[in-house]
């Protein structure tokens, strides 16, 4: 689907969507458990092959009251018991790679053989590192093409030890073995063999399984437990637990990833005298929260009021910063495109595992910035986007099939001059179904198949 975005000025409030990152871990603890509901969930196509997944091990997913999955306030999960069955068809995990990597492991759970597969653009990322841990621990998980790269095939079932594993790949292979770990007999060992990268999304793992009433725990390279996951030399999580929230249900809170693309909005296309609201804000282990305090080190004028859970943002004039994305490489694409509309350069370091994503993010970035005339330096590790030497026009864009390029290049559209196309604007419906919906309402500019919105 082409979307067709022209400058314009965005004012009103809106409501971020629940996030992905919690929605994904909560589906999969309340599967886990004998049963509990998941409250505000983000129901999109990443998060509904979890969904999947749970239903293919034996539990299932349904909507508490609506009739139809989307349109779902909360989600009655039936659960396995922390013991999978062997799913009947294969897995198809689309183009979700927390589900893949999370779901891996909880094959690993079952008495007999999972195959996982996904679309092209997932059939591409790396879980070498994941198969080998499982392997390490008695498990048979290979590539059927040999490669580190589904289509996967596991067979347990898991009993638990002591493994070594990379922390600068994906972060989701940590959270993955946590979650299982949990439930096996002997429990799990995590040793870090490089830093860990990503780390807030490890933490939100911590804190998610804390409301589920499992424990798992950080621990410094002396074996001593540490607050969270930032610096750690690996984990510990004891086996025999039970997942179980308090009075059966969970809450997700809304998502800062999403959240991100509203602070970038109103920062750089804000009505004169007027704000963009985005409710929903509350504070919770999420690292994307950082684009709070990014936007305004780029001289953005935010306020967020954390006990109400709302962000105000006003148009300002943006000067370029240097940002290491090391703990937070969904944001690069969003800074970048704030980094397009401010003065000086903004250098994203600590980013090469950006690269690994739905696409390349960095290089996908640099290349349609660049198309509506942002000069861009791209290097293995940084991606830097001298915003003084770029004029920013309407051009025809590829959002590369990826949610968080699509949504990125929609804020760099509101202030390019003329009308931008991005192809494959359908691609939000990964985490933020109605992104386009919100935007419009807000007062941006927008046409999807050559119908106004």
């Amino acid at each position: 689907m082409d979307v067709h975005v022209t400058s314009s000025t965005v004012r009103g409030t809106t409501r971020a969507p629940p996030s992905k990152s919690y929605t994904h871990r909560a589906l999969l603890a309340a599967g886990y458990s004998d049963g509990a509901t998941v409250r505000s969930p983000l129901v999109s196509a990443d998060t509904k092959a979890t969904a999947r997944a749970v239903t293919a091990f034996g539990g299932g997913v349904e909507p508490e009251s609506a009739t139809d999955i989307d349109d779902a306030d909360a989600l009655v999960v039936d659960g396995f018991g922390g013991r999978p069955a062997v799913p009947g068809d294969v897995i198809d995990c689309a183009n979700s790679g927390t589900t893949m990597r999370l779901v891996t492991a909880a094959a690993a759970l079952a008495d007999g053989t999972t195959v996982l597969t996904g679309d092209g653009s997932l059939r591409s990322r790396p879980q070498g590192p994941l198969l080998e841990a499982l392997g390490d621990l008695g498990v048979r998980a290979e590539s059927t093409r040999g490669n580190g790269q589904a289509p996967l095939v596991v067979s347990g079932p898991l009993a638990g030890g002591e493994v070594a594993i990379p922390g600068d790949v994906s972060s989701q292979y940590v959270t993955a073995l946590l979650m299982a770990g949990a439930v096996t007999e002997a429990g799990v060992e995590i040793d870090l063999t490089t830093p860990l990268k990503s780390a807030p999304y490890v933490d939100i793992t911590l804190e998610l399984l804390d409301d589920f009433g499992v424990e798992a725990t950080p621990v410094d390279d002396g074996g001593s437990a540490l607050d969270g996951a930032a610096g750690a030399a690996g984990f510990v999580v004891d086996g025999g637990q039970s997942y179980a929230p308090a009075d059966g249900s969970y809450t997700v809170p809304g998502d800062f990833s999403s959240i991100s693309y509203l602070v970038a909005a109103g920062a750089v296309a804000a009505e004169p005298g007027e704000a963009v609201r985005i409710e929903g804000a509350v504070p919770s282990a999420q690292g994307d929260s950082a684009i709070v305090e990014i936007a305004e080190r780029m001289g953005a004028d935010t306020e967020w009021d954390r006990e109400a859970g709302v962000i105000a943002v006003r148009r300002a004039d943006l000067s370029g910063v240097e940002v290491d994305v090391g703990d937070t490489p969904d944001l690069l694409p969003t800074i970048a495109a704030l980094g397009a509309v401010a003065e000086g350069d903004t250098r994203i370091t600590n980013c090469e595992h950006v690269r690994y994503k739905e696409t390349d993010r960095v290089a996908a970035m640099a290349e349609e910035l660049e198309k509506l005339g942002a000069e861009t330096t791209e290097e293995q590790d940084t991606l830097t986007v001298h915003g003084s030497e770029s004029d920013l026009r309407g051009a025809s864009v590829d959002g590369r099939a990826d949610h968080r390029i699509v949504m990125s290049l929609a804020v760099a559209a509101l202030v390019a001059e003329g009308t931008t196309t991005i192809r494959g604007g359908e691609h939000v419906d990964v985490s933020f179904p109605n992104f386009f919906d919100a935007m419009a309402d807000l007062g941006m500019a927008v046409e999807r198949d050559g119908e106004s919105e």
